[in-house]
């Protein structure tokens, strides 16, 4: 679904430009730079629940964001549940196989969505739920403070893989913005008070599978992608007051395959020649200008697009999703600059990779090469430059599933299993696995690096991962 028709999401990515935000904050998803790596020659290459830990909260609920810093203070959202809730469960693949047994047996695609609602949906009826934003203090992890910030039914279902808050909150330094898809912007001051909040109109997302992609921030300007299946559209709203500037529809989708529900996060490029927002659809990217103009398009993306773009080295990189495309493209384009005929570039796509893209991670550039990851767990290494690829290899045997996004410092790339095992893999042209650090416990938030501290959100904790003073740089045995 969402990436398969099914394991939906978590993910998500923000924006912010990188100037915004102090060097030691991590404000968003995938932190400053968008792209998650690390500069401190301390940050831990070992960790377990016991080792390399400097300290660890509980977090009430479920919630698949992942954690931002402010100065000293750690953000993150979740959601309890009045009654039961549905657990998650990792995998890709069992809904899948599910409704192929389903469709077997002739049942019609309405009798097939109630199956699928039945096992593996969570659906508004079902569920009384408290949506929080927790502040952690990142020294010590005590709760500074936290926000009730709505309570009630959720705006729609959600995939018992996903969350209903996925969506990664952003910074300015002052305030803190919260964005819960179909119900609502929210701006807390860092010290817990609320500013404002505008509420948004529910719209329907495919089979119920819920939402995830996360706001990106401008200036004063947030921006929201919202890809449904009644009206997709891109919006920005004034960071200062939530009042909405404008709102530009989106429509997007794969002739072959019409859904129009997407997951991935909106990116805000700026180059010497402009400012601009890309956003991944259904099929389709589209960048626009800060007025909601559309710039350019490159067909070539999934029906169902999560991962999100960034930029690396004067390089903006688009991961279309699984079966689609991976391309690296210049600063500069205009119109419909879509790869045609048997070209992999043209005059604004430096490289591409046909069917490169992948379903949830995603990909990282590091030292030269973009390491894009599987949800099974495969890795390829591609040259940032030329898109050559280097090595395409699973993890391991014991490799399972995958949602986080991939992360590095000191020479190594960081693979977090949804069964919260890390497979730490030597960076470069030649793949080799050099240990795998386990938490025990289901993961599929990316980590937030913060000094030569590695804060990483399991299912039901928040760690800090530091090597004690006067230990070897990396945390190295």
């Amino acid at each position: 679904m969402s990436r398969s028709v099914l394991g939906l999401l978590t993910l998500a990515s923000l924006v912010v430009a990188p100037a915004a935000a102090a060097a030691a904050d991590w404000p968003r998803f995938r932190g400053p730079d968008a792209n998650p790596v690390g500069v401190s020659e301390r940050l831990p290459s070992t960790w377990s629940p016991r080792d390399n830990v400097e300290w660890k909260a509980e977090v009430p609920g479920r919630g698949w964001s992942s954690p931002v810093v402010v100065g000293d203070r750690v953000f993150l959202t979740t959601v309890t549940t009045d009654g039961v809730s549905k657990p998650p469960q990792p995998g890709t693949e069992f809904s899948n196989e599910y409704i192929a047994e389903l469709e077997k047996q002739g049942l019609s695609d309405d009798e097939v969505l109630a199956r699928l609602n039945a096992r593996d949906i969570e659906l508004p009826h079902e569920v009384s739920l408290h949506y929080f934003l927790y502040c952690f203090d990142l020294t010590s992890g005590r709760v500074r403070w936290k926000q009730e910030f709505h309570t009630g039914r959720p705006p729609g279902g959600r995939h018992r893989k996903n969350s209903f808050v996925s969506e990664t909150p952003v910074s300015d330094g002052r305030s803190v913005f919260v964005y819960v898809a179909n119900l609502g912007l929210y701006a807390f001051s860092v010290d817990g008070r609320l500013r404002w909040k505008s509420a948004l109109e529910a719209r329907p997302i495919y089979l119920d599978f819920g939402t995830g992609g996360s706001p990106a921030l401008h200036g004063n300007t947030l921006v929201i992608v919202s890809d449904n299946e009644q009206q997709q559209f891109i919006a920005a709203f004034d960071a200062r007051t939530g009042k909405e500037r404008w709102r530009t529809p989106r429509d997007l989708y794969v002739k072959a395959d019409p859904r129009k529900s997407g997951w991935s996060s909106p990116f805000i490029w700026a180059h010497p020649a402009r400012t601009e927002i890309v956003a991944v659809g259904p099929g389709t990217a589209v960048s626009y200008d800060l007025a909601g103009k559309e710039l350019w398009r490159i067909s070539g993306m999934s029906a169902a697009p999560i991962p999100s773009p960034f930029v690396y080295d004067g390089l903006l990189y688009i991961d279309g999703g699984a079966g689609g495309s991976l391309y690296a493209i210049r600063p500069g384009a205009a119109g419909d600059i879509s790869v045609r005929g048997d070209g992999d570039t043209n005059a604004f796509v430096a490289w591409s990779a046909e069917r490169g893209g992948t379903y949830l991670p995603t990909p990282l550039a590091y030292q030269g090469g973009i390491y894009k990851l599987s949800e099974k767990g495969v890795l390829t290494r591609f040259d940032a430059k030329t898109g050559r690829i280097s090595y395409r290899n699973r993890l391991g045997r014991e490799a399972g599933a995958f949602t986080s996004s991939p992360w590095a410092y000191n020479g190594r790339v960081y693979c977090l299993s949804e069964e919260g095992q890390t497979f730490v893999v030597a960076a470069g042209e030649t793949f080799a696995l050099l240990h795998v650090n386990e938490l025990g416990e289901m993961a599929q938030a990316t980590p937030a690096i913060v000094g030569d501290r590695l804060l990483v959100r399991t299912e039901s904790l928040l760690y800090s991962m530091r090597q004690p003073a006067g230990g070897p740089p990396g945390g190295r045995r």
